[in-house]
């Protein structure tokens, strides 16, 4: 009977694919003598979806990967067929911190004008990320939150230290676990030159957060990873790019991809499925 309505109708073509979309991260905040010296949040990581849907061989499905943002800019949105992954927000400096897949962190005040702390952007939309941390200010210290990452939310600024970034998920999909999406710290400052430390890249491709004692510049968002950035401390450093994001396909070895104008790689087959990972690129991606 099966025989027949294949013959009939044709073999199916509908099959389920496992996916990882990672948007780009959020910039740090904090701009090199800018007019208010408010020292930088850490980037939010971008947003991290993973599931599963039922593709078709035959059709072409949208497919794109979110560059990472720049200083105090949010991070770009990845796709895939109908999933789309949120960037990650901006942190706080001379700019509010920006909700996103995971909130950038909250600025840590000013030593020209009024002194303000400012809480984390929230995560939106909900479900691919979490909320940065507070910036911090306790006279004659300032600093920024981390941006909120994968599985965590971003630390709060604290006396000498920077808010660290939040912890991203570790995804087993390309068959070995990696985690990625972690938020960046954020930079701290001492008025009076005590030392200070910028606050710990989130686990998953998080910047630092940068300081006046070593480096005022934060440390940028690892590629693929969708990290955020760290935040600058502005006496001598600025906030850091975030990472790019990825997308990630697994599906049964019985089917080849085609990929039109992005970027990947496909594993040996194994256990029955290939892996596809691609890098960068907006376009298309097919199977037969």
């Amino acid at each position: 009977m099966l025989n027949n309505l294949v013959a009939i109708y044709g073999a199916p073509t509908a099959f389920s694919i496992e996916y990882l979309v990672i948007a780009g991260g959020g910039g740090g905040g904090g701009v090199l003598n800018s007019t208010n010296y408010r020292v930088g949040g850490g980037g939010g990581a971008g947003g991290y979806l993973a599931s599963s849907l039922s593709c078709d061989a035959g059709i072409s499905y949208t497919t794109t990967v979110g560059a990472g943002g720049a200083n105090t800019t949010n991070g770009n949105n990845s796709v895939f067929s109908s999933v789309t992954s949120t960037g990650g927000g901006q942190g706080g400096g001379e700019a509010l911190p920006a909700s996103g897949g995971s909130g950038g962190g909250g600025q840590g005040g000013s030593n020209v004008g009024t002194n303000i702390s400012v809480s984390g952007a929230i995560a939106s939309p909900s479900g691919q990320g979490n909320n940065g941390g507070d910036g911090f200010i306790s006279h004659p210290t300032y600093a920024g939150g981390g941006g909120g990452g994968a599985s965590a939310v971003g630390g709060t600024g604290t006396i000498l230290t920077g808010g660290s970034g939040g912890a991203g998920s570790a995804s087993s999909i390309t068959g070995t676990s990696v985690t990625r999406a972690g938020g960046g710290g954020g930079a701290c400052r001492n008025a009076f030159g005590a030392a200070s430390t910028g606050g710990s890249g989130g686990a998953g491709g998080g910047g630092a957060g940068g300081n006046e004692t070593v480096n005022g510049n934060g440390v940028a968002g690892a590629i693929y990873t969708g990290g955020g950035g760290g935040g600058g401390q502005p006496f001598s450093g600025n906030g850091a790019a975030g990472g790019s994001g990825l997308v990630v396909l697994k599906y049964p070895d019985t089917r080849t991809i085609t990929l039109t104008g992005v970027t990947g790689s496909t594993a040996a087959p194994s256990g029955g499925f290939k892996v596809t990972t691609i890098t960068a690129g907006t376009g298309t991606v097919s199977f037969t």
